[in-house]
């Protein structure tokens, strides 16, 4: 159905004649008459009939103007649903418990009036489709990994550095200390199932196997829950985990988060964006990231070389 017709239609009705509906619309009484004709032979009704006043409605005319006024609204919201500025933010953070989740939770408190969408795509390569297509907006993930080097349009800024941590269970032989270095993991049984080959978090465990000697075994399902059982089973067996993930456990599990120390493990997260995407909400996200930095420690850190450099400018 022609919605100019439509539209045409419905000022005529409330204008009562077709010359001030021509008026209204900018066109020619001639045209709004031809676009009135063509709606009525498409319907296959009369919509007006003339009176010394102007125009009246018929009774078919009358039945159709609630319909017709839904349909022009219809428009006006499937307009408004892609126009810049009035659409979601789409935002994918990974994981629903990992801290890029927390950084936009922290982000909507500050915005409440940018509306969200959040998703959780799988790897870096779905994601950058993604962003390039239009589907979402921005990305959180650690770049560049040895041989992907962002694709041209695309750019990405480091906005958080998280600390690794060690999770043992009450019987493993570091479970009573403060913090460990990473080096004094050499020889300790760690398991992180999680770890698929080809995505940026297992190019970054394998990054930190190698620089303090570490032996990494990602064998068997990542099952929810599995690794914190049989971590708190075990006087050997431990993982590591990032500061901000959120794992939840039994109490009698009486699981240690430890902290490594002494060149501590960061993962970088980036946010990644579509030089092209005219979103306003991007801005701001970007801007709330680097206000919300945290301050150096001056601590000793330890990330991949082939993370993103140039950190936290927004």
């Amino acid at each position: 159905m022609d919605l100019k017709a439509v539209r045409t239609f419905v000022t005529v009705a409330d204008s009562g004649q077709f010359q001030e509906a021509a008026a209204v619309l900018a066109i020619t009484q001639q045209a709004v008459s031809k676009r009135i004709a063509a709606l009525e032979k498409e319907l296959g009704v009369r919509l007006f009939v003339r009176t010394a006043r102007g125009a009246a409605l018929t009774v078919d005319g009358d039945t159709f103007l609630p319909y017709a006024r839904e349909l022009l609204l219809a428009e006006e919201r499937a307009m408004a649903s892609v126009r810049p500025g009035r659409q979601a933010l789409r935002v994918d953070v990974v994981g629903a418990r990992l801290a890029p989740a927390a950084l936009l939770r922290d982000f909507h408190q500050a915005h409440p009036e940018i509306a969200l969408d959040v998703v959780t795509l799988f790897d870096v390569d779905s994601a950058l489709t993604a962003l390039r297509s239009g589907s979402v907006d921005a990305s959180f993930r650690a770049v560049a990994m040895p041989g992907r080097p962002l694709p041209r349009g695309v750019e990405a800024v480091r906005v958080y550095d998280e600390p690794v941590q060690l999770l043992t269970g009450p019987g493993h032989a570091l479970a009573g200390r403060g913090s460990v270095s990473p080096g004094e993991l050499a020889g300790h049984r760690i398991w992180m199932p999680g770890l698929v080959d080809g995505t940026e978090w297992a190019a970054y465990y394998a990054s930190l196997a190698a620089e303090f000697g570490l032996t990494i075994d990602s064998s068997g399902p990542n099952f929810t829950g599995a690794v914190q059982d049989a971590v708190a089973a075990s006087d050997t067996l431990a993982t590591l985990v990032s500061e901000r993930t959120r794992l939840v456990w039994p109490d009698a599990h009486d699981l240690r988060r430890i902290p490594l120390a002494d060149r501590t493990p960061v993962y970088p997260h980036s946010l990644l964006w579509s030089t092209a995407n005219p979103h306003p909400g991007l801005a701001a996200l970007r801007a709330h990231l680097a206000d919300a930095r945290p301050a150096p420690t001056g601590a000793r850190t330890w990330t991949p070389h082939w993370a993103l450099r140039g950190a936290f400018r927004p």
